[in-house]
């Protein structure tokens, strides 16, 4: 209100356009720059916008383009530190297109992953209410090995009424857009590496055997390790968890044994950290005793002491050729179902040739 107690009746598209002695639809094509406008009148427009501090209703933008601008992103954790840099390459990419996140974390309270795909379900339902222009689904049904059909279906009938594009997972026969980063090219580098520095005597452990990704790293790891003629050990091979926790378990049962690796492969780079730090409280040297590989290259990798040889999924690459392919999708251009995004090896200091190989 004034100081007179009157409402203050805020400015509209209609104020600018009276004052400024042009149609609305000029106003609108320099707010929106969707077509050329004479210098002097958008300098006059711009002006009057600045003056009046005039914020363009979204809702009514949206209603007049039928876009709402909105890029549904549904993932599962978002304190896992591997989805920073792939959702900066997504935001990158998507502002420079004139697009906005609504993010939506699935992650369950309890660690129950029922719980987590009941609200994928529902975020899936939410970001169609929104009318979002888009939908991204990171992680969580894409990446289970064998989702039920019902899942399936579920995402498949969405992708009828909204683009929508999968990162680093897939629906088999749905047909749906999806960018990825080869995980099991980047499995045989991390192996070969290991192999080519002399060792044969290589563990793998991390991730969940029902999950898509850690089967495929597990070929890449069986491929290397079957290419170069060396033999794998079952108790060598060990599947159950994705974290820090989870890795110093692991490393602790490898102690167990009278025979121990002298490097291992972890599904990824947290497992790693909890391997290293297992094999610290063991008294074993990383690399002189132990070489350690990870998966990921998340920022933990190279502020680990010794620093962590990993494999990078060039995540922001990932998540910007997602929003470039979603735009395609959104603008009804042409765009490719699959984008495979090559991996690379990251060799820092977690890995040495073998102590009898010195």
């Amino acid at each position: 209100m004034d100081k007179g107690g009157t409402a203050i009746k805020p400015v509209t598209v209609y104020d600018i356009a009276r004052e400024a002695n042009v149609s609305v639809a000029t106003v609108s094509r320099v707010i929106n720059n969707t077509a050329p406008v004479k210098q002097s009148t958008r300098e006059r427009v711009m002006e009057l916008i600045v003056k009046h501090q005039f914020q363009p209703n979204a809702l009514a933008r949206s209603l007049y383009k039928k876009e709402t601008g909105m890029i549904g992103v549904i993932l599962p954790d978002i304190t896992n530190p591997f989805f920073p840099a792939l959702l900066a390459g997504l935001d990158q990419e998507a502002r420079s297109k004139g697009y906005t996140f609504f993010l939506c974390d699935t992650v369950s309270t309890n660690g129950d992953s029922a719980e987590q795909y009941v609200r994928e379900s529902q975020y899936l339902s939410i970001l169609m209410e929104k009318q979002v222009d888009g939908i991204v689904m990171i992680g969580g049904r894409i990446n289970l090995a064998k989702p039920s059909k019902e899942s399936i279906c579920e995402v498949v009938e969405a992708s009828k009424r909204v683009p929508l594009l999968l990162i680093n997972g897939n629906l088999t026969g749905g047909g749906i857009t999806r960018v990825y980063a080869d995980e099991l090219e980047g499995a045989e580098l991390a192996t070969q590496h290991l192999i080519e520095l002399g060792h044969e005597h290589i563990a793998f452990v991390g991730g969940y055997k029902h999950m898509s990704n850690t089967i495929q790293r597990i070929k890449g790891y069986l491929k290397a390790m079957e290419r170069s003629g060396l033999q794998t050990r079952k108790e060598w091979i060990m599947d159950g968890g994705f974290s820090v926790a989870s890795g110093t378990a692991f490393m602790n049962r490898l102690l167990e044994h009278s025979e121990r690796p002298t490097a291992i492969f972890c599904a990824n780079d947290l497992v790693a950290i909890g391997v290293m730090k297992a094999a610290h409280k063991a008294g074993i040297r990383v690399p002189e005793e132990l070489s350690l590989v990870g998966f990921d290259d998340i920022p933990y990798a190279s502020n680990s002491i010794p620093e962590l040889t990993t494999v990078s999924l060039k995540c922001y690459d990932v998540g910007r050729y997602a929003a470039e392919q979603l735009h395609h999708m959104i603008t009804k251009n042409k765009f490719s179902r699959s984008i495979k995004v090559r991996p690379e090896l990251i060799v820092r200091e977690s890995t040495a040739r073998p102590p009898s190989r010195m």
